[in-house]
């Protein structure tokens, strides 16, 4: 009985522990430039993120910024705040792989890999075909 009771309670602490890991970059996230905020969420086990801030909200003509660069026309008048610019993200052995990040000032979309670095930062790798091609941004979790 005494060694079952310590099973349980090791595998309580194993389940636990992983599921912290996993959803360890859920909440809000500001890029490498400052000038937007991030916030990745879950759903049925997949990861996602949109944009939830941006530091200047408006265009030069004071109209609110849009996705004018998506390839789909009838697309480009959505808002960037409250884009979804990450999808599809499944956690595995510490890392964020499978999804995809959608680059709102470019129109484009690239295949993208995210891990928190030890001091908790997040690195968002976002490529096109194999990951040596790519680049890495360093985004901060909002305080």
């Amino acid at each position: 009985m005494r060694y079952l009771s310590i099973v349980v309670l090791l595998f309580a602490f194993v389940v636990t522990g992983s599921a912290q890991t996993k959803d360890a970059i859920l909440g809000k996230w500001v890029n490498s430039t400052g000038e937007a905020h991030l916030e990745i969420t879950k759903r049925s086990e997949k990861f996602f993120g949109k944009i939830v801030w941006l530091k200047d909200p408006k265009d030069e003509k004071g109209n609110v910024k849009t996705d004018y660069q998506n390839p789909t026309a009838s697309l480009r008048s959505k808002p960037i705040v409250g884009l979804e610019i990450l999808k599809n993200f499944s956690y595995d052995d510490g890392k964020w792989t499978g999804g995809n990040i959608y680059d709102p000032k470019s129109g484009k979309l690239y295949s993208c890999t995210m891990s928190l670095k030890s001091n908790g930062d997040l690195n968002m790798r976002g490529y096109i075909g194999v990951s040596l091609l790519g680049r890495t941004e360093v985004w901060k979790r909002v305080k």
